[in-house]
This record gives C-alpha cells, sequence and structure tokens, in this order.
C-alpha cells in the first residue's frame, strides 16, 4: 500500500493481490549500453513476482514516478565485470530490450545480485508447486445412487479412460526453468541453444497428453518463440545482414528452418541476396570503355548469383518447395540488369559463358536470357544493317569503278590477311602487279563490313533471331548486288564494263557463297533466301546488255 502511495501511475499497473510483498529496494543509476553514458537516477522495487524501476519526482522527496515494470519469469540477470571507472554494475536482460544499473557501491551490488537470483528461485519452486497441485488427480464426487440397472455398464466405460490418463510431470528443473533460460539465449544471441531447448522440450511432450498445465506451458514457450522468430527476422534484414556476411545469413536461415519457417526463411533470405545484389552493382563504377564495365558487371551479377544458388541448395537442402520462390526471385531480379545492362555485350560471349557455369549446378538461365535479349538484340541487329545499307549506299554514289593501288606491299598484305579472315581463300587472283587490286573500293569494303556483320551476329544467334538475321543479310546484299547490275547495264565504256563485269565475278561468285557457307555453319541449316539471291543473281548476267534491272 505504502509503495502504490509513493509511486505515480503504478496503481493500474500494479494492483493488490494476496501473497505480493517487497523483498528489496534502492537507489541505482541507468546507463546506457552502448555507449556507457549515464542516463538517469532510478529507484527500484524488487517484489516476489516482479520488478519495478521507478524515477524521482523533482522537488518531492521520497516520490517516485512509474518507469517500467518486469515480471520476473521474463527477466534475467547479469554480473557486469568491473572496468574502471565503470564499476559495481549490473545487467538486466528483458527481451527484446537490455538495461544496466550501477550500485553505490560493491555491496550493494552484491546484495542485488543474491536478492535478484534468490527472488526468481523462489518464484519458481512457487509455481513448481502450484503447477504439482494442479497436476494431481482429483477425486470424482460420489454421484447419487440410480435404480437404473442399466448405467452400470456406461460407468465402467466412463471410468477406464481417467484411468488410464498419463501425468505429464513438469516439475522437472530444466523444464521450470525453461521460459527463463530462452529469455537468456535470445538476449545473448544463442540462437542455436534457444532452439535446441525448444526440440528437447517438443520431443519430451511428444507423446504427452494435453493437459491444463501442458497448454499454460506452451503459452509462455509461444510467446517466446514468437520473439526469437522475430529476432531471427530482423537478423536477416538486409541492413543488418549484409554486415554480417553470407555466415550470419546462414546462420539465422538454418534457425528458421528448425523453428518450421521454411517458407518465411526462403522469402527473407532471398531478398537479402537480392540486396546485396543490388549494393555491389551500385558500387561498380564506370569507368574507361563501357566494354570493360560491362564485363565487371556480369561477372559481379552472375558469380553473385552462383554463390547464392549453391548457398540455397546448402540452406535448404530437403525444402523442394522453397525452389520454386528461388527461381521466380531469379526471374524478377534478374531481369531488369539483363535486359537494360546486357544488351550492349553484343559482341562479346560473357552472358553465355557465366550461363554454363550456372548451367552445372542445376540452373540454366539461358533462355531467359534470350527472352530478355530478343527485343534488344533485334533492334541492334536492325540497327547495324541500316548503318551498313547506309554507308554502302554512300560509296556507292560516289563509285568511280577504277582498280585498288594500296601503294605499299605491306597495305597489300593486310588486306590479303583481312580477306583471308573473312573467308576470301582466292583473293591472290584478283591481286595485280605491285601493289595494285583488280578489284573497286566498294566492292572490297562491302565485303569486310558484310562478314563482319555476319561474324558478330552468329555469336549471339539463337532460333528466335533466325529470320532477323537473314532478312538483314538479304538486304544488304540487295543493296551491293543492285548497284553493280545497274552499272554494268549503264556503262558505256567497253573497259570500265569489263572491270565491273569482274567486280560482279568476285561478288556473285566468291562473296555470296562465302556469305552462305558460313551463315550455314553459323546456325546448323542452310538458307534458301540465300541461295535464290545468288541463283537470281545469276540470271541478271544472261543479258548484260539490257537497260533494265529488275529489283
Amino acid at each position: 500500500t505504502t509503495l502504490l502511495e509513493k509511486v505515480e501511475g503504478c496503481r493500474d499497473l500494479l494492483p493488490e493481490s494476496p501473497g505480493k510483498y517487497l523483498v528489496y529496494n534502492g537507489d541505482l543509476v541507468e546507463y546506457d549500453a552502448d555507449h556507457m553514458a549515464q542516463i538517469q537516477r532510478v529507484h527500484a522495487f524488487l517484489m516476489n513476482d516482479c520488478l519495478l524501476v521507478a524515477t524521482a519526482l523533482p522537488n518531492r522527496r521520497g516520490a517516485y514516478r512509474y518507469d517500467a515494470l518486469y515480471p520476473l519469469d521474463g527477466l534475467a540477470v547479469v554480473n557486469v565485470k568491473d572496468n574502471p571507472p565503470m564499476k559495481d554494475m549490473f545487467k538486466l536482460l528483458m527481451f527484446p530490450e537490455s538495461r544496466i544499473f550501477q550500485a553505490e557501491n560493491a555491496k550493494i551490488k552484491k546484495e542485488w545480485l543474491e536478492v535478484l537470483e534468490e527472488t526468481k528461485r523462489n518464484r519458481a519452486l512457487s509455481e513448481k508447486r502450484r503447477l504439482e497441485q494442479e497436476a494431481l488427480p482429483r477425486p470424482a464426487p460420489t454421484p447419487p445412487e440410480s435404480t437404473n440397472p442399466f448405467e452400470e455398464d456406461d460407468e465402467e466405460e466412463e471410468e477406464e479412460p481417467s484411468a488410464e490418463e498419463e501425468v505429464v510431470d513438469l516439475s522437472l528443473e530444466w523444464i521450470q526453468e525453461l521460459p527463463e533460460d530462452l529469455d537468456v539465449c535470445i538476449a545473448q544471441r544463442d540462437f542455436e541453444g534457444a532452439v535446441d531447448l525448444l526440440d528437447k522440450l517438443n520431443e519430451y511432450l511428444g507423446d504427452k497428453p494435453v493437459s491444463q498445465p501442458v497448454k499454460e506451458l506452451r503459452l509462455k514457450v509461444d510467446e517466446r518463440v514468437r520473439q526469437l522468430t522475430d529476432v531471427l527476422v530482423f537478423e536477416l534484414s538486409p541492413d543488418r545482414s549484409l554486415r554480417g556476411g553470407q555466415r550470419a545469413t546462414r546462420r539465422a536461415v538454418s534457425q528458421l528452418i528448425r523453428l518450421g519457417q521454411s517458407t518465411k526463411a526462403c522469402e527473407l533470405f532471398l531478398k537479402n541476396r537480392a540486396a546485396a545484389v543490388q549494393t555491389a552493382i551500385r558500387q561498380l563504377r564506370i569507368e574507361g570503355a563501357t566494354l570493360l564495365y560491362i564485363h565487371k558487371l556480369c561477372h559481379v551479377f552472375f558469380t553473385s548469383l552462383l554463390e547464392t544458388a549453391r548457398e540455397f541448395e546448402t540452406d535448404f537442402a530437403g525444402n523442394n518447395g522453397c525452389y520454386s520462390a528461388f527461381w521466380k526471385c531469379v526471374r524478377c531480379k534478374g531481369g531488369p540488369h539483363t535486359s537494360n545492362t546486357l544488351r550492349f555485350l553484343l559482341i562479346s560471349k560473357v552472358a553465355k559463358e557465366h550461363c554454363k557455369q550456372l548451367s552445372e549446378i542445376g540452373l540454366d538461365l539461358t533462355f531467359i536470357i534470350h527472352a530478355l535479349l530478343v527485343k534488344d538484340i533485334k533492334g541492334a541487329l536492325q540497327s547495324y544493317k541500316d548503318i551498313i545499307i547506309e554507308a554502302t549506299k554512300h560509296r556507292n554514289s560516289e563509285e568511280m569503278w577504277r582498280r585498288m593501288n594500296l601503294m605499299t606491299p605491306e597495305a597489300l598484305g593486310k588486306l590479303r590477311e583481312e580477306m583471308r579472315g573473312c573467308g576470301v581463300g582466292n583473293f591472290d587472283q584478283y591481286t595485280g602487279d605491285d601493289c595494285w587490286v583488280n578489284l573497286s573500293y566498294t566492292v572490297v569494303a562491302f565485303t569486310k563490313q558484310t562478314m563482319a556483320f555476319l561474324e558478330e551476329a552468329l555469336k549471339l544467334y539463337f532460333p528466335e533471331l533466325h529470320m532477323v538475321l537473314l532478312e538483314s543479310l538479304v538486304e544488304i546484299i540487295l543493296v551491293a548486288v543492285q548497284h553493280v547490275d545497274y552499272s554494268l547495264r549503264c556503262e558505256q565504256d567497253p573497259e570500265k564494263k569489263a572491270f565491273i563485269r569482274q567486280n560482279a565475278s568476285f561478288l556473285y561468285e566468291t562473296v555470296l557463297p562465302v556469305v552462305e557457307k558460313r551463315f550455314e555453319e553459323g546456325v546448323g541449316k542452310p538458307a534458301k533466301q540465300l541461295q535464290d539471291l545468288r541463283n537470281a543473281s545469276r540470271l541478271m548476267r544472261v543479258n548484260p546488255e539490257s537497260t533494265t534491272s529488275v529489283v
């Protein structure tokens, strides 16, 4: 009663109940747990079932204001070693918080530690006796005698199951201390120890009947399970786990799975890894060539994905239902990076090489990459085609039909190597004396540009690009073929006309077969459109005197 009068605001929170009494009280100084800075002076009142913390009211001696109330069932006391000038301290652990208090001297600190432990022990013993009393079978009231002879058999049948009821022994010391031990494990981040205790309890109560004391124990334990789950979820939050790395993530995931929360563990794990990948990508700097940045980006993205897949396979082994969530996450998180950035990677095989590494562990992303890139690659091919056509038309407009003079043997040798790289093996028959080449500059430039376009396109070829690539090749070739055909029909000078026929022969009999052969090698099947184009070009030369040009 005196306590209720001295502390403002605790009357409703601390109702009078039979058997409640004050055990110990005294002044303490509270310190910040992180920075060890003094916060405030408090007065603590220890009762037989709870601890009340109050702050002093200014200008009112002996009067206090309510600050906090902690049941002893969920309170753990930890001694803090002296570290001058910080001394005579002890810590109170109450999930999800902890508070540090300093006593006036070592003697008072010792008294606080001893009386807290003794009061908690007495509280646990009284709770144990209460449970034992509730667990004892109570004699059933004697029913009034009945004159009905048919009720006798029914009564015997009803008595049989009650005789076989098993009394669950909850008086074991480890069961009595289980809620407190769980609080200590959670406060000290001993997640494995907490889950081990829960597994031990579940194993002990596995085949036991569910009595009222068991239900009450379950309620207390379930509250701790919720607290433990919240802490593990917090551990998997990106801001928290990115600092701890994969080891911290694996620890929280494994304990959530043991708690039967595999779906939540999977969701949080994937969100965490997605955040880690995005963080790593944001840390990349665009320096130097764009292609170098793209290579670095691919390395970061696919390496992170490979590590995530391996970690997922380790953590969720046996949880087959989680693999669909992983696959969905790969598609959702990989899509934006792939479609917005890898479209520039049209001249390398980096993406394909990384996909091969992923396929070795059973994760084939090739078709996803194709689906995400097909639109961009088609656009790039058509843009490249338009550039080649525009350049070819520009050269055609300035065509003088003269032989090439490369001036130096070195330049001629370099051109031979370039044409050999394009697949033209008989180029020597078109070279003349000294450094002359019996071909037009326009036709030679067209050959190199067309073969370069075909080689780059075949590096990223897949079936969805077949018609786009084929139609682009046909359009490019038609520009050169029509120009040669038109020049052959319109030229009146016999000498230039013979030179044009020589260029036409090189174009029809050498370049077009090389294009057709290389396309078939890269795709795996012949292209009828290229064959028809070559045959149609052959028909154009049947009557070279005609001035009609068929397009």
